[in-house]
């Protein structure tokens, strides 16, 4: 794959996320897609925002190190010199605050699964559904403070994964972000207060606990306030200095601009969710499921997560996105047992068996696309 890629000379940067090596290259004219998918257990490639994406399944947590390693690249690290810069289009724009986007919400996943499955068997078991213990037991209460462990401190999570994708010190990021959440503004919300002034500047008091968008617009204002700073100021007190004025000419904008409009911007979509399940039911459920295959494949579907995560957070409940994602999730398991038993060959049984782990893309790429009929 890295020679496919053009070597260790042409790559600038690659991460990955749960089944795609995501290659930033600085030269994606001499790579050969058909040279990449010929190559032993590559299941698909993407050309999307000048990112280049090898789809490789489930593996792709061991891959990535070997690939690193291989190449003499510090995982993580990147090298601009040499990228070959794309034209910036209404297009491209899209593009990457999908990206963007994508990076923030993906490495949450698997956290946000084990959250969702503590409020699950606290549901479960509690007084709203089986009542086999109380809501004042400790079991229930363990259940619903695993819940709120991730979902209420999601803006910290951000802070991590958005300073991750951008480049910038998570802690930094972090603590940018640990600010709409720290117990002193809380108790402003708490006693009623209304605007809280920073440097003079009056900002709305609101709860920014279980929000997604107000930590993604901040590590995202706080990445070039901050590289600022550490252009103009020298060697010597930037480490000091940078940091400390970063944030504090962050503060009014985050809190003045940022976190009141992602704090709107997120509950609208929200509430619009909600109420497009209340009127269009399993009408509106069955075009999720009908679509949400395809959605995955084009990245698209992580727009929808962020919507239904702060659906979650804000109303408790999503009864439109992960309902129907999980529809077509189960329609893809019959896609895959289906193909299972039909073919013949091992290597392409191992691919079918990555559903397995939840995650559908190898099946929608390496028996879907490859073999048409199944989608039908």
């Amino acid at each position: 794959m890295l020679k496919a890629v053009g070597g260790k000379d042409n790559i600038a940067f690659v991460t990955h996320c749960m089944t795609r090596l995501r290659f930033n290259l600085k030269d994606q004219s001499i790579v050969n897609d058909e040279d990449v998918k010929n190559v032993n257990g590559v299941l698909g490639v993407i050309n999307q925002g000048g990112q280049y994406q090898v789809i490789v399944g489930q593996n792709v947590d061991k891959v990535y190190p070997i690939l690193c390693d291989l190449a003499g690249i510090q995982a993580g690290a990147s090298d601009d010199e040499g990228v070959v810069k794309e034209k910036l289009t209404l297009k491209s724009l899209g593009t990457n605050i999908l990206n963007y986007l994508a990076a923030c919400m993906t490495p949450m996943i698997p956290a946000m699964m084990a959250a969702a499955m503590f409020k699950t068997v606290g549901t479960v078991i509690g007084p709203d559904l089986l009542n086999l213990v109380s809501g004042e037991s400790d079991l229930y209460t363990m259940c619903m403070f695993m819940y709120d462990a991730f979902f209420y401190f999601i803006p910290l999570f951000i802070g991590y994964t958005a300073s991750k994708k951008l480049n910038l010190n998570p802690v930094l990021g972090i603590m940018a972000c640990a600010a709409l959440i720290v117990p002193g503004f809380h108790d402003l919300v708490s006693a009623g207060v209304s605007t809280f002034h920073i440097y003079g500047i009056p900002a709305p008091v609101a709860d920014y606990s279980n929000t997604v968008l107000p930590a993604v617009l901040t590590v995202f204002a706080l990445k070039y306030i901050f590289e600022f700073f550490k252009k103009i100021l020298p060697d010597t007190l930037s480490t000091i200095f940078a940091p400390f004025f970063a944030i504090a000419v962050l503060l009014p904008i985050e809190f003045c601009v940022l976190a009141p409009l992602g704090n709107y911007a997120g509950q609208a979509p929200a509430s619009g969710l909600l109420a497009l399940g209340n009127s269009a039911g399993f009408i509106a459920v069955a075009i999720i499921a009908a679509i949400w295959p395809f959605l995955v494949m084009s990245g698209m579907h992580v727009v929808l997560i962020a919507f239904a995560v702060n659906s979650l957070a804000v109303n408790g409940y999503d009864p439109l996105v992960t309902v129907g994602g999980f529809v077509a999730a189960w329609a893809t398991y019959g896609l895959a047992l289906g193909a299972f038993l039909k073919i013949k060959d091992k290597e392409e049984k191992s691919l079918i068996s990555n559903i397995i782990g939840g995650v559908s893309e190898p099946v929608l790429y390496g028996i879907g696309f490859k073999y048409k009929k199944p989608f039908l």
